[in-house]
């Protein structure tokens, strides 16, 4: 049986990679502002996780989701970045994987959210005190994990855009928007780690990025020249008995 002959075509990899960004794009919103945005509202998850059982094993499903999206990403990319640079390639879907890893990390501590709701709902008032301090404990996993996944996730995007400006698999302007809107969205993601709060203005470029991106490439693909230009250099060395 042969595969098609558009199958792994730099044009076909980029918009399979577009189509993914976008999925992204609209599965993050719905888990962290639909899902779980009335869950974290006030009085807090203690209360109110238990209320809202159904949304927040939905919400660590598809944090699994965009987990395996990114991890997608990694995948398709890697045959065009390989032969172009095989380190890059291998640290692009090494960091996926690590994101993936730190996603199911979190997954799980939501649900730890949710069971510790649920047991509180069925306990006595004399208990408050003792889930008062369990819910800082289990909020601090969550808000790490959470925290950390993002750091992680934001090193593979900003490896990714390095990749496409340095080959020019996309306009270099646009990937070069990308790499420092990543840069920013780690630096915000870290804030929290030091003891200041998210500037989630911060965010916005990358989201804007992002949507950009995955236009570009759903409509056009990987530009074909990046796939080439390392085989033609090489093909050059070996014709003037250069070393490689």
């Amino acid at each position: 049986m042969t595969s098609s002959p558009n199958a792994r075509t730099p044009r076909h990899s980029g918009r399979k990679i577009g189509a993914l960004l976008l999925a992204q794009m609209i599965v993050a919103p719905i888990m962290n502002f639909v899902l779980l945005e009335p869950v974290f509202s006030a009085p807090g998850f203690l209360e109110k996780a238990a209320v809202y059982s159904v949304q927040v094993s939905v919400a660590a499903l598809l944090g699994l989701v965009l987990g395996a999206l990114s991890l997608g990403i990694a995948i398709a990319a890697f045959p065009v970045i390989r032969p172009l640079n095989r380190t890059l390639a291998l640290w692009l879907l090494a960091l996926a994987v690590a994101s993936f890893s730190l996603t199911a990390v979190e997954s799980t501590t939501v649900m730890s959210l949710l069971s510790l709701s649920q047991a509180y709902a069925k306990a006595d008032s004399a208990d408050s005190e003792l889930f008062q301090a369990l819910r800082v404990v289990v909020a601090s996993a969550r808000n790490w994990a959470h925290y950390i996944g993002l750091i992680v996730a934001g090193s593979m995007v900003f490896v990714l855009y390095a990749v496409l400006c340095r080959f020019t698999l996309v306009p270099r302007a646009l990937a070069a928007f990308g790499m420092a809107a990543a840069l920013l969205q780690i630096a915000a993601v870290t804030m929290p780690l030091f003891g200041h709060r998210i500037v989630f203005l911060m965010l916005l470029p990358l989201g804007l990025s992002h949507l950009a991106l995955a236009a570009w490439l759903v409509a056009k693909g990987f530009a074909e020249r990046g796939q080439t230009a390392l085989p033609a250099r090489a093909s050059t060395m070996l014709s003037s008995g250069e070393a490689p």
